[in-house]
């Protein structure tokens, strides 16, 4: 392709998939979300790299998505391009590491909750913002419902305040706050490199089987629906 959106290098173990679309703050288009996917099956078919960092560049991780595209083809099909792709990140039979010191809104909160191990630096922001918009955070709710304190999704899922890296990590949306977000990728990074790919490779379904079988039981339903859930969200 001959615009690039999405950033892809191997290095001692270590696959690295940046989304590289700024001008629109990495919003999920479906050009960006097909280079994402292939970026993800070809480093899960590459014997010799243990993990994923997915980053970004410029000011935003991601937007959420591209409502310029929903407009024009519908909500139906960004709906299942997004839920395939969440469950990608998910299912990759690799640990996944988000790397984010920029803003992450709607739909970029799903791929936050998509990851195995996430690190924030201090110019992050979060915020489900799809509640002022007349809309349900229902696509990402299979991501981001497993890995947050309840009283906490109520909170920032229903008023859609923004919130910092000490609060996400604090509530359970990341795993850390960090100051220095190369430093901190680079240890955890080293950390996976450290471990053997059979065991990695075995492990992970342990941690993710809960949000699979999630997707089982919704993500038809939430397509059918636009990203909105029948009976769940109006």
């Amino acid at each position: 392709m001959s615009d690039r959106l999405v950033q892809y290098s191997a290095d001692r173990g270590i696959a690295r998939i940046a989304l590289d679309s700024p001008r629109n703050r990495n919003a999920l288009s479906a050009a960006l979300v097909e280079q994402l996917t292939q970026s993800l099956t070809e480093a899960g078919a590459d014997d010799t790299v243990r993990a994923v960092e997915l980053t970004h560049t410029g000011s935003a991780f991601c937007a959420g998505a591209d409502l310029t595209e929903t407009s024009r083809g519908g909500m139906k099909a960004g709906a299942t391009r997004v839920l395939a792709l969440l469950r990608d990140i998910v299912a990759l039979p690799k640990p996944v590491v988000g790397s984010i010191d920029g803003h992450v809104r709607a739909g970029g909160l799903g791929l936050v909750g998509a990851c195995d191990i996430v690190l924030a630096g201090p110019a992050s922001t979060f915020s489900f913002t799809e509640v002022r918009l007349g809309l349900a955070p229902a696509m990402i709710s299979l991501t981001t419902l497993p890995r947050m304190d309840p009283r906490a999704a109520s909170r920032y899922y229903l008023t859609g305040e923004t919130f910092d890296a000490t609060t996400a990590a604090r509530i359970g949306l990341i795993t850390e706050a960090v100051d220095d977000i190369d430093a901190g990728t680079l240890a955890v990074l080293d950390a996976l490199r450290a471990c053997s790919p059979q065991g990695l490779r075995e492990t992970k379904p342990l941690l993710t089987a809960g949000i699979l079988a999630a997707f089982e039981a919704r993500a038809d339903a939430l397509a059918a629906g636009g990203g909105i859930e029948p009976g769940r969200a109006a």
